[in-house]
């Protein structure tokens, strides 16, 4: 999977990964790279490529020149590669999924589960022929037929974020492929490790050289991307910044471009609500992966004296935490996934504290007992946080818990619909019409109902709204068929002898 050197002297080196192009490993001098960290011990482990202008223009030729012979594959044939590739990621599950571990920190069994969700969308995939099928209307006129195509739009691009290595690359590059476009993956170099290890299993499953392509780097490449007139379409995750960026300049380009960007997602617990099962929830969906996921409940919106019988509860959850290393049995929480961002959190807890948040939990003084250099964070409950605040308003990306108190279920809906970013969203209550009143109210596009972390399952679409998302469609599912492919309409005749229509000026009519 990776190249190990070892200089003259014999003292061991990192690994160096590689780009993957046309097919192949692409291999670069250890001065054109970065360092991988492994988060639980602060230890380098690998270091990756930075690649930029050159390499996305090397992916382009070969994505380009793969493209006719993909496009043109008989469906069964392009499925059966499909099948063997999921056939493949699930034998693999289990490595990939320490490679999660080992670059990202989180839990083994949750990086596991993201590996899973992954493969859903892959099994989706598999039945491309029927998701490449268009419709066929005969008889709309006389002797005319109608009939629509699906086709490939050409080399297509997908850069995605550290924080699920496997789960986000395949919920975009299986539907890209399966519509018969060649693809250009830009992971994070934070986490290349299981991403790697992606391009390896698509080789073996058969897949032609130059249809799958991965370039790491930062922001050399991205704009690579966005500027390359010979990609066709972008899809994004990953910060509001970054993303408004590729979509604006992309779009502006003339490329078909989704981004998917940041959250701060609320969680309404109503007081007739199971407070046990809400307590599961809020620490659950606001801690776990030490809450780097674009979906995890970081306000908890708490109606009525809900958050007093709430709060309790939590802290009962909390004491019992178990941060460490991500492989390690029994362990809740593994590290922040780079000291840089640790830091950051760090920040936004004094900066939480310094407006006047009650601080009820702090993670800023923990210190892993065997790992010190390793980049762990305790969790953080805020309480009384107040709308206005920075930590309402902002994505924090760590495990850091606001509770929000409000009177009544109005003033919540209202807190809820608005804020600048709509991801995911839950509510938590026995009431069947509160729930149903909130399905029907909340302007948030993915909503649990005593469910903490809304995913869909894997042929449903994903997405956000208002800041958390730009462009009209979602990812994943009949969205992302529609993104990655062309429409085009057909209109046939083929009149009987002796019925061909005489010369007529007259617009057509279908009557």
């Amino acid at each position: 999977m990776a190249i190990e050197t070892r200089p003259e002297s014999g003292a061991w080196a990192p690994e160096i990964l590689s780009h993957w192009i046309g097919g192949r490993p692409i291999e670069v001098p250890p001065e054109r790279t970065g360092p991988v960290y492994n988060p639980a011990t602060g230890e380098v482990i690998a270091r990756v490529p930075r690649g930029g202008t050159a390499e996305v223009d090397a992916a382009v030729a070969a994505a380009k020149a793969a493209f006719p012979a993909w496009r043109d594959m008989p469906l069964i044939a392009r499925s059966s590669i499909f099948f063997q590739f999921r056939h493949l990621m699930y034998e693999h599950r289990e490595e990939l999924a320490r490679l999660i571990t080992r670059d990202h920190g989180k839990t083994y069994p949750d990086a596991l589960t993201e590996v899973m969700r992954g493969l859903e969308t892959v099994e989706y995939a598999c039945g491309l022929p029927t998701l490449m099928a268009g419709m066929n209307t005969p008889s709309v006129s006389t002797d005319v037929d109608v009939h629509t195509l699906r086709q490939p739009l050409g080399v297509v691009a997908g850069i995605t974020p550290f924080n699920f290595p496997v789960m986000v690359p395949t919920w975009i590059y299986p539907v890209a492929l399966a519509c018969g476009n060649t693809f250009i993956l830009k992971p994070s170099s934070h986490t290349p490790g299981a991403t790697q290890l992606q391009a390896e299993l698509w080789k073996q499953a058969g897949l032609p050289d130059g249809v799958f392509n991965v370039v790491y780097g930062g922001r050399e490449a991205v704009t690579a991307i966005v500027e390359h007139p010979g990609i066709e379409a972008i899809q994004f995750v990953g910060s509001t910044a970054v993303g408004t960026y590729v979509y604006e300049e992309g779009t502006r380009r003339g490329k078909r471009v989704t981004s998917f960007t940041s959250a701060k997602n609320m969680m309404l617990v109503l007081p007739d609500a199971d407070m046990e099962l809400a307590a599961d929830a809020a620490v659950a969906a606001g801690y776990g992966s030490a809450g780097e996921r674009c979906m995890a409940q970081t306000l908890i919106v708490a109606i009525g004296d809900a958050g007093d019988r709430l709060r309790p509860l939590m802290l009962d959850r909390i004491a019992r935490l178990n941060v460490g290393p991500g492989m390690e049995p029994g362990v809740d929480m593994g590290p922040i996934y780079t000291a840089d961002h640790r830091a950051s959190v760090v920040k936004w807890i004094d900066r939480g504290e310094a407006e006047g948040a009650e601080l009820v939990v702090d993670g800023r003084p923990f210190v892993h007992p065997t790992n010190p250099k390793g980049f762990f964070l305790g969790v953080t409950l805020f309480d009384h946080v107040q709308p206005g605040m920075d930590i309402y308003n902002e994505e924090i990306f760590g495990p850091v818990l606001g509770m929000v108190r409000v009177g009544t279920y109005d003033e919540a809906i209202r807190l809820l619909n608005g804020h600048q970013y709509a991801n995911g969203t839950a509510i938590f209550t026995t009431d069947g019409g509160a729930a149903r009143r909130f399905e029907l109210e909340s302007d948030v596009p993915m909503v649990g109902i005593n469910v903490p972390i809304p995913v869909p399952v894997g042929y449903l679409s994903f997405g956000g709204a208002k800041k958390s998302a730009l462009g009209d469609l979602k990812m994943r599912g009949e969205d992302s068929v529609r993104f990655f492919s062309r429409s085009k309409e057909v209109t046939v005749r083929w009149p009987e002898p002796g019925r061909r229509p005489g010369l007529s000026l007259v617009f057509p009519s279908n009557r």
